[in-house]
């Protein structure tokens, strides 16, 4: 019997210790390839590369897997895997991340962490993302590692419903102070965003992106921010149909033959 095929992505590039972290939890479940950047793509979200030739190079092999770098994004890298390095064998198991910083709420729209794990999902390829509350390059992958561990066996032996990937968010906190894995829904809320000014040495106006999450739904205990401020890993079903089931009837006054 052959092992499970599992293809790992990332949009903090081939360099980042949240990889690493990743392989680490992955790597005896079966047999893992791992596609990524070839530097960061935080906040492209489902960007794909149409306007300049994608490239990908093989820069080692270490363990016996297999390690790929690719200028293009982390959807780029679910197809380069598809189509090109795997050869349309079939994939048993997508995982992305461990992203550096959170994915909960809003921010799956902008995430391309959760990007590659919704590519993998658009052609039933079972996918998890999996994000720490921890932006920091030095971040702690211990605990994340544990649980991704757990998630990634019983995915693999239980199955996801066809079109469904999971997002997986890690509270920053010691192993012994997580209390859990909790499935929630998305949570209601939107990045209160500011540009905030500079000037540059040429006196020249250039601005960055600054803000906060705001959470429109502090008092629900159902939702993904609910369960990482009260301790537990937030698991999330996600699927790619953003179709608003509950309006379709209240819009009907629209149409006509």
């Amino acid at each position: 019997m052959s092992l499970p095929l599992i293809l790992i992505t990332n949009d903090d590039g081939f360099e980042a210790s949240g990889l690493a972290a990743l392989v680490d939890a992955a790597k005896n479940f079966g047999e893992v390839v791992v596609i990524t950047p070839d530097g960061s793509r935080s906040g492209m979200g489902h960007a794909i590369t149409m306007h300049i030739p994608l490239r990908i190079q093989l820069y080692k092999t270490e363990n016996g897997i297999e390690y790929y770098r690719t200028n293009g994004t982390s959807v780029d890298c679910v197809k380069l895997g598809q189509r090109v390095v795997l050869r349309n064998r079939k994939i048993d198991l997508l995982l992305s991340g461990i992203n550096h910083g959170s994915n909960s709420s809003v921010s799956i729209i902008y995430s391309g962490t959760m990007a590659a794990a919704i590519e993998a999902s658009f052609e039933g390829t079972p996918a998890i993302g999996f994000s720490l509350l921890d932006y920091s390059h030095k971040a702690d992958f211990s605990a994340a590692v544990v649980f991704a561990k757990q998630i990634i066996q019983k995915v693999l032996q239980n199955g996801l419903p066809k079109h469904i990937c999971l997002n997986v968010n890690i509270p920053k906190l010691p192993l012994n102070e997580i209390k859990g894995i909790k499935i929630t829904r998305q949570t209601l809320g939107y990045w209160y965003e500011d540009l905030e000014e500079h000037i540059d040495p040429f006196g020249g106006k250039y601005y960055w992106l600054a803000g906060h999450l705001e959470n429109l739904e502090k008092e629900a205990t159902d939702t993904c921010e609910w369960a990482l401020q009260n301790g537990y890993v937030a698991v999330t079903p996600v699927h790619f149909d953003m179709t608003s089931h509950q309006t379709i009837d209240k819009l009907k006054y629209l149409e006509y033959d």
